[in-house]
């Protein structure tokens, strides 16, 4: 409802915003001494969490720099007719925060690919790559080079694990949980991009290996359904034929499995059959709601809420599937398509899909307690989208900017947005002579402006935001490499290379501040007994 609620005021009350905002509370200067103030004795007043993790939720932002951040904070505070600027984000709210290094081994400029697979299995490797060290150049040389991630760790140590995405289940972020690939575009078996000839040399695309070699997962939830169907199969929804060329149908596959295992599951196709489900009693369910990608969320409004879940409902029923484990859950959840609408230089598809995910966000951490789960936020990488101008407090974010300063039009007198992009599609072919008007800027379809014309819009190559909560999250601190992230999840959890039998002291070395956990306690005795036994020496 909130999301919803959210892009009907997109488009209906934001065209009537003016920049007539009252800060004049803000000319007081006691306002930002007590904003100060309370911040520092709410920080020194802050318990370390130390205690061992049941629980995990990491979100992924894809595309999600920390100048759309920005944008889409104020974004979310001129969806409730507020100035913007001072909005704060649900996961700004969280306690800790560390920047993240997203480069690939071999790229300065990282794609989706190699820096999921750092942040999910704890090592760098190549551009393009997906589940692989960086050994891995081919079919050949994937074998040898295959990586554990996360979602493994939690599995083994005997947690429910599961995937939300608004993409397609195959694509690159989701897919380094689960998959080993040298080349990202390898989802299925389609005879163009995944060969016979890969096939032979031991490549296997990545739609068969989720069915194949990880029926344990317990949540699937996103798109892409023509990755798992047969070129012979015609869907009725989509009123299309799959990709597949070797005639196998892995929704039936996975379905065949489960009955044949006794396990009890679901597969789902539409919002309706998600918010109809009984979580309780679930062993696994396996949800593909979207025949590509699923929808932009301003689109998914617009088309009817019955079709598609929002990120927000999706999140929220894989949690309480999850949590059914009485020793915990590992979730992964990724706002996909804030990358895909930057790669069109249409950065209100952008913002509105970042929206709903700090909606998803706020939902998670509502349902679950920070004593038990650790909750982290983070992106894969940032997108060349700035924000400039001088424009005044509360000048919409999608509008022409208004200034007090010189420059309020170009050196060519007209005007021009606070919102722009490096490079991409809408890269100007010749300099711009008329004006742009709000009521053109702020349409949905609208791309801003960029300097570089490309094909597509590219990636930024600067650090990108880790906001985090809970057990041991003040472990991300400084400026990390993004591999670290994996690290801490595991080692908050004590699964994986941190388990029990890898890392025997996880459970013990929760830091100095730890107040909650019996390594603690165990810390705090060990000096009580030194003192009293010094004290009968002298």
């Amino acid at each position: 409802m909130t999301s919803k609620l959210s892009v009907i005021l997109a488009f209906c009350l934001i065209c009537h915003s003016n920049c007539d905002v009252d800060w004049s509370g803000d000319i007081n200067p006691e306002k930002w001494k007590t904003y100060s103030r309370e911040l520092i004795e709410h920080t020194l007043n802050r318990k370390i969490n130390g205690n061992v993790a049941k629980n995990v939720i990491f979100f992924l932002g894809d595309g999600m720099g920390v100048s759309t951040v920005t944008a889409g904070r104020i974004w979310k505070g001129q969806l409730q007719n507020k100035a913007g600027e001072d909005e704060i984000l649900n996961m700004e709210k969280l306690d800790h925060l560390a920047l993240s290094k997203t480069y690939n081994i071999d790229a300065q400029t990282a794609d989706s690919a190699g820096t999921a697979t750092a942040y999910e299995t704890g090592v760098k490797t190549r551009i393009r790559a997906i589940g692989v060290d960086g050994n891995a150049v081919d079919c050949k040389t994937v074998q040898n080079s295959k990586l554990d991630s996360i979602l493994d760790w939690a599995h083994f140590a005997g947690k429910s694990v599961g995937i939300v995405t608004t993409t397609r289940i195959t694509h690159a972020s989701p897919a380094a949980l689960y998959a080993h690939v040298h080349e990202r575009d390898m989802e299925t078996y389609d005879g163009r991009i995944f060969s016979e000839q890969n096939f032979q040399d031991g490549c296997r695309d990545i739609a068969s290996q989720l069915i194949d070699d990880n029926k344990f997962i317990n949540v699937i939830f996103g798109g892409g359904k023509r990755k798992f169907l047969p070129n012979t199969t015609f869907d009725s929804i989509a009123n299309k034929t799959g990709d597949r060329i070797d005639n196998r149908d892995l929704i039936k596959e996975w379905k065949n499995y489960m009955e044949s295992q006794n396990k009890t599951f679901k597969y789902l196709e539409t919002r309706q059959e998600l918010n109809n489900l009984n979580f309780k009693n679930l062993d696994h369910v396996f949800g593909l709601f979207n025949w590509d990608h699923m929808n932009y969320e301003s689109d998914r409004v617009l088309m009817g809420s019955d079709k598609e879940p929002s990120i927000t409902e999706m999140t929220e029923k894989a949690i309480q599937i999850l949590r059914n484990n009485p020793n915990g859950y590992l979730l992964f959840v990724e706002g996909g398509r804030i990358d895909q609408a930057h790669h069109n230089n249409n950065a209100r598809r952008a913002l509105d899909d970042l929206v709903v995910f700090d909606d998803a966000i706020g939902k998670a951490v509502g349902m679950i307690s920070l004593d038990e789960t650790l909750v982290v936020v983070s992106a894969d990488h940032s997108h060349v989208f700035t924000i400039g101008g001088y424009a005044v407090r509360g000048n919409p974010i999608f509008g022409v900017v208004n200034t007090t300063e010189s420059g309020k039009l170009s050196k060519f007198n007209t005007t021009f947005t606070s919102l722009a992009y490096t490079n991409g599609d809408s890269g100007l072919d010749k300099i711009r002579k008329n004006n742009i008007t709000n009521n053109e800027t702020e349409q949905l379809n609208y791309q801003q402006e960029a300097l570089i014309k490309l094909g597509y819009e590219t990636h930024g190559g600067e650090e990108v935001a880790i906001y985090a909560s809970g057990p041991m999250a003040y472990l991300f601190d400084g400026t990390v490499e993004q591999s670290h992230i994996a690290h801490v999840i595991a080692y908050s959890a004590c699964i994986g290379p941190y388990n029990e039998t890898s890392y025997p002291g996880c459970r013990s070395k929760r830091g100095l501040y730890a107040s909650n956990n019996n390594a603690a306690k165990i810390n705090f005795s060990s000096f009580f007994y030194f003192f009293i036994i010094f004290f009968f020496v002298i």
